[in-house]
């Protein structure tokens, strides 16, 4: 039998769940929650990536409501989902699509590696399945496998692909496809992009110039600028954000790779970083494992609540 999305989503969150587990059960069997236990909580929360605020923020919390009581590990993992829970409720937000747009224009943004593309395939299949028309581009000229990845999933998906000779404009062909698209009545365009970051100032030009030409014909394009983010890169995931959004217009991230990482807790931190919302979480290679992000299944999927 299929597995639903949460069982998918606790298997994929297993290498987290397992380290903030593991700890909490070595802290907590049946103690008071005093300065010494607070003080190790803290440190593994800090060592699963949900950031120094999130921790103080948790402890806070802990040191109000339950200070000097005597507390379980299980006790401790329902009141930590609770309390990380109440920190991704603001940022779980669908990427609802204009339907009035003809199309949604959805610019796929993040650095080389994060999972953009495969991203990109994954959404198109589940517009597909959903009766909605996408239109992708493979708008990382520079890299053939990506061109060639994308490709890949248009044949899967039966969605139309637009890609240029190595090393077109990018710009160019954003500017044609969105033509094609209007012209097809698709639902969405969905624009693959490149991520080089070692040439920050190169790559900030071409993501301005794609959206300066996609302005040339929809004054409101792009519709969304979706940040794609690798789990397994930790706190570095922060530094990406902060650089993407020099760039552009960030409106909303997309976690990939959460099922090869042990730090999950980096959505929680981003979460409350920047408050961007987070429209998909990824723990798998289907396309059904990457879904819509929802903060309670994420929190208790996290610490290994029940």
């Amino acid at each position: 039998m299929a597995l639903g999305f949460f069982s998918r989503l606790k298997q994929g969150l297993a290498r987290s769940t397992a380290k903030i587990s593991d700890q909490i059960g070595a802290v907590f069997v049946r103690r008071k929650l005093d300065d010494a236990a607070l003080g190790e909580l803290e440190e593994v929360l800090l060592s699963a990536d949900l950031g120094t605020e999130v921790a103080a923020r948790i402890i806070a919390e802990f040191r109000r409501s339950r200070f000097g009581r005597e507390i379980t590990d299980g006790e401790v993992r329902e009141a930590l989902a609770g309390e990380i829970a109440a920190i991704l409720a603001p940022v779980a937000r669908p990427l609802l699509l204009d339907r009035t747009r003809r199309p949604h224009v959805v610019l796929v943004v993040g650095v080389n590696g994060s999972g953009k593309t495969t991203t990109i395939g994954k959404l198109a299949q589940q517009y597909r399945e959903e009766g909605i028309r996408p239109l992708l581009v493979a708008g990382d000229t520079f890299r053939a496998a990506a061109v060639e990845q994308l490709q890949v999933w248009g044949e899967r998906t039966g969605a139309r692909v637009i890609a240029g000779a190595p090393n077109t404009d990018a710009a160019g062909l954003a500017f044609d496809a969105l033509t094609e698209a209007r012209a097809a009545g698709a639902d969405v365009l969905l624009i693959d992009t490149a991520g080089r970051l070692h040439n920050k100032a190169a790559l900030m030009e071409e993501l301005r110039k794609v959206i300066r030409v996609l302005k040339k014909q929809d004054a409101t394009a792009p519709h969304s600028v979706l940040l794609v983010l690798d789990a397994t890169t930790g706190q570095n995931a922060l530094n990406q954000v902060e650089v993407f959004k020099e760039m552009v217009a960030v409106t909303g991230l997309a976690v990939t790779k959460l099922d090869g990482s042990a730090r999950g807790g980096i959505v929680v931190a981003l979460a409350e970083e920047f408050g961007l919302p987070v429209h998909f979480v990824g723990v798998g290679e289907q396309a059904a494992d990457l879904r819509p992000f929802d903060a309670g299944e994420f929190a208790r999927g996290l610490v290994g609540a029940a």
